[in-house]
């Protein structure tokens, strides 16, 4: 399985469809209060990059954004594997897209924050084995039952 993971639009209408199918497996996994989605025209702003993984014949299927906040933080967003795909790396292959792109950058600290509930466990194991670990809630995310927030370091900080 050849897969091609590059930086494209969410304005398109394969990505799109993917923002629909993440949002239709999210919803029911935990109360609309506690959901923090991007729309697709959220993700076109400048400071987030979409990473799109096509299969050899240009089929979309995944997909990974970095958002920035500052220089030191950018987050994991809407990442999603189409289920015909899960298991075959795709995942995997967008997560190390995010990571090199925060890298290249500068981060210090690539965070995401993903459902809390019994749900996301293959989510919670699948960010575990990229090397991220368990945080307290960032920025303006409320530390709720809902969430579950983790933390990878890129640039380790000096101590004073």
């Amino acid at each position: 399985m050849a897969i091609v993971i590059t930086v494209e639009t969410p304005l398109q209408d394969d990505v799109r469809a993917m923002v629909e199918e993440l949002n239709a497996h999210l919803n029911p996994l935990s109360p609309p209060e506690f959901q923090f989605q991007m729309t697709a025209e959220q993700m076109a702003e400048p400071h987030t990059t979409v990473f799109v993984a096509r299969s050899r014949e240009g089929v979309a299927t995944g997909m990974g954004s970095l958002k920035v906040h500052d220089a030191r933080l950018a987050e994991v967003k809407r990442m999603w594997t189409r289920p015909a795909w899960r298991g075959g790396g795709v995942g995997r292959l967008l997560l190390q897209a995010v990571e090199a792109l925060a890298r290249e950058k500068g981060i210090h600290r690539l965070a995401l924050e993903t459902g809390g509930t019994d749900g996301f466990t293959a989510t919670w194991r699948f960010y575990e084995a990229g090397g991220f670990r368990r945080c307290s809630a960032f920025l303006d995310y409320p530390d709720t039952e809902y969430s579950r927030f983790y933390e990878k370091l890129l640039i380790e900080e000096k101590a004073a």
